[in-house]
Formats: structure tokens, C-alpha cells, sequence
């Protein structure tokens, strides 16, 4: 039995192996079991090889293969953020105990597991004991960012790393019934061993919702706390602190959950509390994925089920039935008690930052908190039949190609009849956020008949993947391709009218124009910044001039509303 001991069982459960250790144990399982395939996804900045390990008792290494089986696809992935890395140890004895001692040999009857190891592997060989101060073990731990400085869980949707564009080929080739993505969580100090995040909101289907509420999450409580673990909702505080009350709100799909919901699909947030022991929470990790493959092999019809229901929903009740589309979520302030089991703790003045400082004891107390757990719509828009994107947009179609979104291009020029953008009160934040100049912005529609060239690319919204376009596409959703800075350019002026040219111009035009002298005479009677600046008066004149681009903050991407003449 000593061959099949792990690193971290060898270590005294206080250490992680370092990559090339870690991929050499699960290739003993390659070598000791035909049902293991271990196969390459990618090749990280700095070179090394991203892998996948599947496991299939009917050797059903290739998505067609796995699909015909009719088992539902598990996948699981670890170490996103190296240095919460338990999920890649407890893999690792889980899967020992499916294959190996063959205790939980059962679970593949009815799942095919694909394992990522580790996503980020650049970042989990920037080994540190040092790396996550408030991190208990293991000894050494690797770096929450890749090599380019780059948070892989805020990059599902606009893909800007190679190993999240090869994740995504590979979640998008085999569309899993089930993801789980272990991680540690950071912020207070309480008596939870691991908590854990998932979507039960409007950006996931209904029915999926049902599942999660009332079967799944009372299962996975009590097993997991038979298991001698105490389990809650992950713990983010409205305010930063435990009385404020705890978040449990619609995730974007920057993130991981976020991202498999807008899939249609259930992604477990597994996250172990960073205060507990390594070895706890290496534990702990193995407890809430051993019990989730528990109750998924036991109800593998159910949730294939819904899965396919849930890809037929949003085409039937955004397409068909026409119903409004829920693009950007809140919360709607209503609350639900919640018994939160902490330790007590008191402020104390600091000397070093001047301020308060939270400090914790040892003692545990229960006390009644909010958790806000209603979302309600800030917007909603209808779904257009069809997106409409300029060819000189590659960028944004390479993005869609990762995300496998179906797309044709038109093949003559052709007159449409669109609804398009116009940017507002734009304005850009004061820091780059993962390497993007973030815009912020409020949008105004309108219409236009356009002559499009050959070669636009059409995106039909009518395929399983409708809320992945939306999010994309549409420039108010919270990851779309505008709020991530794709359309950064279009917020910029490149003509000007200098004002020995503009000022005898706009004479002319006051002269003529009776509707414009009107308005510019009450803004300068009601507005006062514009009253005082030359420039802006001016501008109020160059705007409404032939001279002015009238691409200036217009989204490029168009919203096809009419199939007129049209044969997509």
C-alpha cells in the first residue's frame, strides 16, 4: 500500500507536491487501470502541459464515446488558485478509493469523472511558504495568478488566457452534467470547515434551481456534516463584517459557477475555510466531492434530465414565448435569518493602521445574521433573433469560437433593418482590473436600416448557448465584451473642428436652424457648466454638424430585429 501513498499522506498531511509530482501519481492510475486516460489540454505561458485525467469504466475517453454511454460527465477542477490546492491531494484519495481499494468503486457506474489537476500550473510552481499570509498550510503553496498576472477565475467569459481558452475547449467539447471547482476562501474567522457557492438565481434555469434547493443541498448538509464537517453557504459579508449580514447573490459569469450556469449547467463552489488545518480541509474538500458523485451516480437520470431541459428553456422562453431576458441581477434588499456559527470577537484600536482591527477568539458563539439571498432584475431585455458583428471584429469572434457559439456569415451585401447602441455618461476606472482599462456606461437603443457587406458574421441566439451570447453581446450585461473593454476605442474621438473653423460655422447653423438656436439658448440658461465652457458650447454645435463621426460611441455590434428578405 505504500506505492499508492500520496505526497500529502507521506508529508505528516502538512505538504502538496509540486507539479511534476503531482501529474507522476495520477499517471500510477494510467498505468495500473485501463479506465484512466490521461490526456493533454493545453500549454500554459511558460510552457507546461495542462492536463485532464478521465476516468471510465467503459474506457470512454472521447466525448462522442462518454456521450454514447449515457453516464453523466462529471468534471472536476482544482487548483485554479495554487495556493488553495487541497482539491488536487483530495482527488487523489478519492480516486484511490474508486480504483484502487475499490470502496467507492460504484460511483463509476453510472459517471465518467474528468479531472483537471492543476489549471493554473505556472502559478502552482511559484512555490512560497510565503504565498497566502493568511493561509494555515500546507508548507508551501503556489500563486493565486498565471504567469501574466492574470486571475484565470475572472476570465470565463472573455478568455483572455490560454488556460481558460483551453478550458473552455475542453468544457465546451464534453458539456458536463456537473462541475466542481475546489478553492479556500479568505475574510473572517469562524467555526465553518468548508462552505461553498452555487447558483439558485435567475441566471440559471428553473428547474436546475428546484434540483439544488430541495434535493441536492440537503443532501450534500447532511452527509457532509456526518462526515464530522460543518458546512455553510460561502461566507461573503455585505459590509465586510459578520453582523452586516452574509451576500448570496447572482454570480457573473466571469466565474466559474457564474460561467456553468449561463451553460445551463450546476457548478459546486467548493470552499474550505483558509484558518483550518490543511489536512482538514484536504478532508473536508474530499467529504463535499465524494458525497456530490454520491448523489449524482444515484440520480444520474434526473439530472441528465433537467440538463437537457434546461438547454431547451431559454430558447423557448426568450425566443418563443418571447418573454424578457434578465440581464443584470441584484439584490432586491430582502433578507432571511440565518444562524451563523462563528467565534466571538471584538475590535481593538491599532497603532499601526490608526483604526479598528477586528480580532477573533477561541470561543464559539451562534448569533442570528441576514443573508440576502433574493435578486431581483435591473434590466431585462428582449432577445433578438440574431446578433450582427462587422468581419474586422476578430477579436470578439475568436472569443465566440472558444465558447463554440455557432455562427454564419452573410455571403452578398445585404440591407438589415437593426437596433443598435449608443454609449452615455462613459467613463473609465481609475486602475486597470485584470489587465483590461474598464469602461462604465449607460446606453441608449435606436434604430437604423443598414447596407451590411459581405462577410458579417451572424450569430443566431436561437442554440443551446443563447445566455452565453447574451452576456456577451449585449454591452449592459456584467462581462460583456463592452464592460471588459473590447470596444474601448469607440469611446474616443479622432476628428476635430477647431474653433476658427467652427465658431463661423455654427453662426450659420444658429441662423438656420431655429430648433437648435432654441435649445442652445436654454441649455446655456439652465446648465452652468456648459454655460462656462467654451469648449462644450462649442462641441454643442460640432455635434450636430456634418463634420461629427457618427460612429462615436456607437456599439458596433448590431441587434438583428426583422427577418425581412433575410435567409440565415
Amino acid at each position: 500500500m505504500n506505492y499508492w501513498l500520496t505526497y500529502f499522506e507521506k508529508s505528516g498531511m502538512t505538504e502538496s507536491p509540486d507539479y511534476h509530482n503531482s501529474v507522476k501519481y495520477f499517471e500510477k492510475f494510467e498505468k495500473n487501470f485501463p479506465s484512466v486516460k490521461i490526456k493533454d489540454i493545453g500549454i500554459t505561458p511558460q510552457g507546461r502541459k495542462l492536463k485532464v485525467v478521465i476516468i471510465s469504466k467503459d474506457k470512454a475517453f472521447t466525448p462522442l464515446k462518454a456521450k454514447r454511454t449515457g453516464k453523466a460527465i462529471v468534471l472536476i477542477q482544482n487548483g485554479i488558485h495554487p495556493g488553495e490546492i487541497e482539491g488536487k491531494d483530495a482527488c487523489m484519495l478519492l480516486l484511490r478509493e474508486i480504483l484502487v481499494t475499490k470502496e467507492k468503486a460504484h460511483l463509476l457506474d453510472n459517471l465518467i469523472l474528468l479531472i483537471i489537476p492543476v489549471l493554473n500550473v505556472d502559478g502552482h510552481e511559484r512555490l512560497s511558504p510565503f504565498n497566502r499570509p493568511n493561509q494555515n498550510g500546507p508548507k508551501k503553496m503556489g500563486w493565486r495568478t498565471n504567469a501574466l498576472n492574470l486571475n484565470l477565475n475572472r476570465d470565463y467569459l472573455k478568455a483572455d488566457t490560454p488556460e481558460i481558452q483551453s478550458f473552455l475547449k475542453l468544457f465546451n467539447e464534453w458539456l458536463p452534467d456537473f462541475m466542481i471547482d475546489n478553492h479556500t476562501t479568505n475574510g473572517a474567522d469562524y467555526q465553518y470547515h468548508v462552505t461553498y457557492g452555487i447558483e439558485k438565481h435567475q441566471n440559471i434555469d428553473r428547474g436546475l434551481v428546484q434540483w439544488i434547493k430541495n434535493k441536492y443541498l440537503p443532501y450534500l448538509h447532511c452527509k457532509v456534516e456526518a462526515d464530522g464537517f460543518i458546512i455553510g453557504p460561502y461566507m461573503e459579508f455585505k459590509n465586510g463584517a459578520i453582523e452586516s449580514g452574509i451576500l448570496d447573490l447572482p454570480s457573473p459569469p466571469r466565474l466559474s459557477h457564474g460561467y456553468c450556469a449561463v451553460q445551463n449547467r450546476v457548478c459546486l463552489l467548493v470552499e474550505t475555510h483558509s484558518l483550518k488545518p490543511f489536512a482538514n480541509r484536504v478532508f473536508s474538500t474530499k467529504s463535499m466531492m465524494h458525497h456530490t458523485l454520491e448523489y449524482l451516480n444515484d440520480n444520474v437520470e434526473e439530472i441528465m434530465a433537467l440538463n437537457i431541459q434546461a438547454d431547451k428553456n431559454p430558447l423557448r422562453n426568450y425566443l418563443t414565448e418571447k418573454k424578457k431576458f434578465p440581464l443584470i441581477l441584484i439584490s432586491n434588499g430582502k433578507f432571511e435569518k440565518f444562524l451563523f456559527k462563528g467565534f466571538e470577537w471584538y475590535d481593538e484600536y491599532s497603532e499601526i493602521t490608526g483604526s479598528m482591527v477586528r480580532k477573533y477568539t477561541s470561543k464559539p458563539v451562534e448569533i442570528e445574521i441576514p443573508i440576502f439571498n433574493q435578486a431581483k432584475s435591473l434590466k431585462k431585455i428582449f432577445v433578438p433573433e440574431a446578433y450582427l458583428i462587422p468581419q474586422e471584429f476578430e477579436s470578439v469572434i475568436k472569443v465566440l469560437n472558444y465558447h463554440q457559439i455557432k455562427l454564419t456569415r452573410l455571403q452578398n451585401d445585404k440591407m438589415f433593418k437593426v437596433e443598435r447602441y449608443r454609449f452615455t455618461n462613459v467613463s473609465f476606472s481609475p486602475r486597470p482590473y485584470e489587465g483590461r482599462q474598464l469602461p462604465s456606461f449607460n446606453t441608449e437603443c435606436f434604430e437604423e436600416n443598414i447596407l451590411l457587406p459581405k462577410g458579417t458574421y451572424i450569430v443566431p441566439t436561437k442554440q443551446r448557448a443563447l445566455r452565453v451570447i447574451i452576456n456577451l453581446l449585449e454591452p449592459d450585461a456584467p462581462d460583456s465584451f463592452a464592460h471588459w473593454g473590447f470596444f474601448n476605442a469607440f469611446f474616443e474621438r479622432k476628428e476635430y473642428a477647431e474653433a476658427y473653423i467652427m465658431e463661423p460655422y455654427a453662426d450659420i447653423m444658429l441662423e438656420n436652424n431655429p430648433t437648435l438656436r432654441n435649445d442652445f439658448y436654454k441649455r446655456l440658461e439652465f446648465d452652468e457648466k456648459f454655460r462656462n465652457s467654451p469648449l462644450d458650447r462649442l462641441d454643442f454645435f460640432y455635434q450636430r454638424s456634418p463634420f461629427f463621426d457618427t460612429r462615436e460611441n456607437v456599439y458596433p455590434i448590431m441587434r438583428f430585429i426583422s427577418k425581412s428578405g433575410v435567409d440565415f
